[in-house]
C-alpha cells in the first residue's frame, strides 16, 4: 500500500508542477516582455491571488467540485503559479534589453518567435530550480488534503490517508503510520536535495563566488 499510494502523491506533485509551471511561465513571460499596462494588470491578478488563504482556496475548490485527483491539482495550480510569474517577469525584464533581443527584432523576429527561441531557453533553469524545490511542497500538500480528507477518496491508498487511518492504531499497530511517514519525509527530503543540487549546477553567480 506505501508502494501503491506513492502513485497518487508523485502524480499529484509531477502534475501540479506543470499545469502551474505552464500557467506561470506564460504570464510571466507576456508581462516581462510587453511590460506597461498588461504587466500592471498581470501583477495585479498576481497579488490578488496571493491575498487569499491558501487553505480556504483549496477548500472551496474541492468543496464545489468535490474530491477527486484533478480537483487537487487544479486546487493547488491556482495559487503556486503566482511563483513561477514572478520569477520569469523579473528575468525577462533584465533579458529584453541584451543586444541578443534587440538583434532579434532587428533582424524581424515576430513575439512569438523572442519568446519562444531566445527568451524561454533563457528562463528554463530557474524555472526548472522553482519546479523542483516546489515538487516537495506540492507532496506534502496532497498528503494534508489526504489526511484532513479531502484528497482521493478511499479505497485508493494515499500516504496522508494512510496516516489518518493509522492514528487510531498507534498504541497496537505503530508501523500503520510510520511506514508511510517515513517514506513521505524522504521523499520530500531527496526531491528538496535536488532542487538545492540543481541550484548550484544551473546558477552562474553561484559558479563565479566558487571560481
Amino acid at each position: 500500500r506505501v508502494i501503491w499510494g506513492s502513485r497518487v502523491s508523485i502524480a499529484v506533485g509531477i502534475a501540479a508542477v506543470f499545469v502551474s509551471g505552464l500557467i506561470g511561465i506564460t504570464t510571466g513571460l507576456i508581462a516581462g516582455y510587453y511590460g506597461g499596462k498588461i504587466d500592471a494588470i498581470i501583477s495585479r491578478i498576481v497579488d490578488a491571488t496571493l491575498a487569499i488563504p491558501f487553505v480556504l482556496l483549496a477548500i472551496s475548490i474541492i468543496a464545489i467540485l468535490g474530491a477527486s485527483l484533478q480537483n487537487i491539482v487544479l486546487a493547488i495550480a491556482l495559487r503556486t503559479w503566482t511563483v513561477y510569474t514572478r520569477v520569469v517577469r523579473g528575468e525577462v525584464f533584465s533579458l529584453k534589453e541584451t543586444d541578443m533581443i534587440t538583434g532579434a527584432r532587428s533582424a524581424g523576429c515576430g513575439t512569438v518567435r523572442i519568446m519562444l527561441i531566445y527568451l524561454l531557453p533563457n528562463v528554463f533553469s530557474s524555472t526548472l530550480v522553482v519546479a523542483t524545490i516546489y515538487l516537495g511542497r506540492m507532496i506534502i500538500i496532497e498528503a494534508s488534503f489526504s489526511f484532513l480528507g479531502m484528497g482521493v477518496p478511499p479505497p485508493t491508498p494515499t500516504w496522508g490517508g494512510m496516516l489518518a487511518f493509522g492514528r487510531g492504531y498507534l498504541d497496537t499497530a505503530w508501523w500503520l503510520t510510520f511506514f508511510p511517514g517515513i517514506v513521505l519525509t524522504l521523499t520530500v527530503l531527496s526531491v528538496n536535495l535536488l532542487g538545492d543540487w540543481l541550484r548550484d549546477v544551473l546558477d552562474p553567480r553561484l559558479k563565479r563566488l566558487d571560481d
